[in-house]
């Protein structure tokens, strides 16, 4: 028995909240943990919504039920299974529909922020170490930078980003997001970078979001 692969076509899709135009001020890429639907993702940035705000949500391309095979829907980024061409899938994907939103943007002029939630970090930031958009925020919530992104070789990419993590005090996996650990790994890249941590569990938390959003200043350290 042997593997074989082929490249397909594949519908991907994407959801938008706000317009795209000349008084676009800042735009949001969004992408959503394991399980979810960038339909219902992308409602909890209805807080940032003000006019001048573009956020764009999508969506994993692996679909399954949440449980058996009836009912409510998730989505995914990728497994353990066939791993290097999930990622090189979302990747493709991750780029074709930037150039078909952004290819005539100047983010000089504009604000990029870039949030990954859950299995949404290390996905977004997989699709930073191979771009070079100017990126103005990365936020990671409630996850961790992933350990395949060779950081010897794309550090000075990151470090130029300035970071935000965000979790809940009472995450059900704060043992695999490792808050200390992670704090290292951070210090040791040279990392511009401040953590913001919330009463909650594993989730997306409205205010807080508000919070990182306007928030203008990094500094390293926690914020409580």
């Amino acid at each position: 028995m042997n593997q074989q692969t082929i490249t397909v076509t594949k519908t991907a899709r994407y959801y938008t909240s706000g317009n795209l135009d000349l008084t676009t001020e800042t735009v949001w890429l969004v992408c959503h943990g394991y399980g979810q639907l960038a339909e219902y993702f992308i409602k909890h940035f209805s807080v940032l919504e003000n006019g001048k705000t573009f956020i764009v949500a999508p969506e994993g391309l692996s679909k399954f039920y949440l449980d058996g095979v009836t009912g409510r829907m998730g989505a995914a980024w990728m497994t353990k299974e066939d791993r290097e061409n999930e990622v090189s899938d979302y990747l493709n994907y991750l780029n074709k529909l930037f150039d078909k939103l952004f290819s005539g943007i100047d983010f000089n002029k504009v604000k990029l922020n870039v949030l990954g939630f859950s299995q949404g970090t290390a996905t977004i930031c997989r699709w930073l170490a191979q771009s070079n958009v100017k990126v103005n925020r990365l936020i990671l919530w409630a996850g961790t930078f992933p350990a395949d992104v060779d950081l010897s070789i794309h550090g000075n990419r990151f470090r130029a980003i300035p970071v935000t993590v965000v979790y809940g005090d009472k995450d059900e996996y704060l043992e695999y997001l490792k808050p200390e650990d992670y704090k290292k790994m951070l210090d040791a890249a040279g990392f511009n970078y401040n953590i913001v941590t919330f009463e909650g569990k594993h989730e997306m938390n409205a205010e807080v979001l508000k919070e990182v959003a306007e928030s203008n200043q990094l500094a390293v350290g926690n914020k409580q």
